[in-house]
């Protein structure tokens, strides 16, 4: 479909001030609707982190065997690859917030099958299901308050996702440690259905996604949901204006899965597949899940492993947030760059650490918390914040609910390989072998980061594809942003009309 609501063959004109309304409630609006439907970031943080604490439970219950183990954990991330794509096609059929409201109930229901498993098989199931919705959510909820959010708070906002998936994580650890003997495990992973239904029922009354709104409703109710959101009538023309202009002339071969694939697109996809494909093949998730089953391994009790997995939890969620707060002013490849080499130290220093074999309660053993506690803080404030935000606003509008579907599925489909296959490893290069093992996939990010991903900060979702157009999205020596400030952008949405 065409932005244009007219039927002549002339541009159509900017929007007159009388045709916009500003909400004096804007800035609000923009903030809450980013807040809910980062709460489903929270989500998927609970529900992938809190089978940590209550894998212990349910293995106790269900008798399980290593294997069994890596089977329950790792069908959430099985289910989570197929909820990616089924959400790609939803996202674009019926809308990012009506697709939220989808991937919301699918929590609801999920979660509470979890908790009324009644054997280890109905289990893995459930979390299959509860997978769609992991899956679904991370590729909607990026993507939709992209849409939302002005170019200079964009990655603020959407990594607010992030954020959420720290407080999901450490309220899991928090409930892991503190209440899984009160509770037991089914409690514990049922719990995540309250924040999903309200979840769905606030959704109701938040804005459209406007890129989307415009593309299968027209401008003027495009208009209308800007209004929502933007504190002023300029800013509304001129953000009119650019998406007018990248809809223009748009080539039938450059929509849906075959745009995906053509060749003016393969830097962006390249650039974040692969930083997704590092975000989660980096290691971090790994620790998140196994933590307490490698510290436990290593001598410390049961306890003790939960405290420091409710630690690495705590760090997580403290440096998302500081990442989620500097990203814009930093940048997503400059934060990236800085904080990926001590990922690759923190690894290397603890994988010599669990060689030694650290006696419980030595200084060893103090120095195996210090350094994974580094590497959290490295790993999450680094390629972690910038991992889903970067498939959210690289790809042009006319593909991004495919190629955000792809992005959430690679995502999720690495995750699937290093959670599967994490405790085999352990036991075949050992512990400590398989932390310097990480250290190499932590030095490959940095290097592909510096080599294929450009800066986007500061760019609008426009002045992203014009550059791919133009062929200059690579970085090269001495030029590595899109957009060196608000004036360049403003020359490049002038070079594209």
């Amino acid at each position: 479909m065409s932005y244009s609501n007219a039927s002549s063959s002339q541009p159509p004109s900017p929007p007159s001030d009388h045709a916009i309304e500003v909400s004096p409630n804007a800035k609000l609006v923009l903030m809450l609707a980013a807040v809910v439907a980062a709460v489903c970031g929270g989500l998927y943080g609970y529900d992938t982190g809190i089978i940590s604490g209550a894998l212990l439970l349910i293995s106790k219950d269900f008798h399980l065997s290593s294997s069994m183990q890596e089977m329950v954990t790792s069908a959430i991330l099985l289910g989570a690859i197929i909820g990616a794509f089924i959400a790609g096609g939803l996202s674009e059929k019926y809308g990012r917030r009506r697709c939220t409201m989808i991937v919301s109930a699918v929590f609801v229901v999920g979660a509470s099958a979890c908790a009324f498993a009644p054997d280890v098989w109905t289990l893995i199931v459930a979390r299959i299901f509860l997978g769609f919705a992991v899956g679904g959510s991370t590729q909607v909820v990026p993507m939709y308050i992209s849409e939302l959010a002005p170019a200079e708070r964009r990655g603020g906002l959407v990594t607010m996702f992030n954020v959420a998936i720290g407080l999901g994580i450490l309220l899991a650890n928090i409930v892991g440690f503190a209440a899984r003997e009160a509770w037991g495990w089914r409690p514990m992973v049922g719990l995540a259905a309250i924040p999903a239904a309200v979840v769905f029922v606030s959704m109701f009354f938040l804005p459209k996604s406007p890129r989307w709104t415009a593309e299968n409703e027209g401008m003027k109710r495009a208009i209308i949901e800007l209004g929502r959101i933007r504190t002023s009538k300029r800013a509304i023309r001129k953000e009119v204006q650019e998406m007018r202009e990248s809809a223009e002339n748009v080539d039938p071969r450059n929509r849906g899965w075959r745009g995906l694939f053509r060749p003016w697109v393969r830097p962006a996809l390249v650039a974040a597949l692969g930083v997704a494909f590092f975000t989660q093949c980096g290691g971090l998730e790994m620790m998140i899940y196994y933590a307490p089953t490698f510290l436990r391994d290593a001598g410390f009790g049961s306890s003790s492993a939960l405290l420091a997995s409710l630690g690495v939890a705590i760090v997580y969620c403290i440096m998302t947030f500081t990442g989620c707060m500097i990203v814009d002013r930093v940048g997503r490849r400059r934060l990236m760059l800085i904080m990926g080499p001590g990922s690759v130290v923190s690894l290397i220093g603890l994988g010599i650490v669990f060689a030694a074999h650290p006696a419980p309660g030595s200084i060893g053993s103090y120095l195996v918390i210090v350094v994974l506690l580094a590497f959290m803080a490295f790993n999450s404030g680094g390629i972690q914040v910038c991992g889903w935000l970067l498939g959210a606003e690289m790809f042009p509008l006319s593909m991004r609910g495919q190629a955000t579907s792809l992005h959430a599925a690679m995502l999720w489909g690495s995750d699937l390989l290093v959670t599967g296959t994490a405790l085999t490893l352990v036991k075949l290069i050992t512990l400590g072998g398989t932390m310097w093992f990480y250290a190499g996939v932590n030095l490959a990010s940095v290097l592909f980061v510096f080599f294929l991903v450009p800066e986007t900060s500061g760019a609008t979702l426009e002045d992203i594809e014009l550059a791919l157009h133009q062929k200059r999205f690579r970085p090269t020596r001495g030029n590595t942003r899109i957009v060196e400030n608000d004036s360049d952008s403003a020359a490049n949405a002038e070079a594209a009309a």
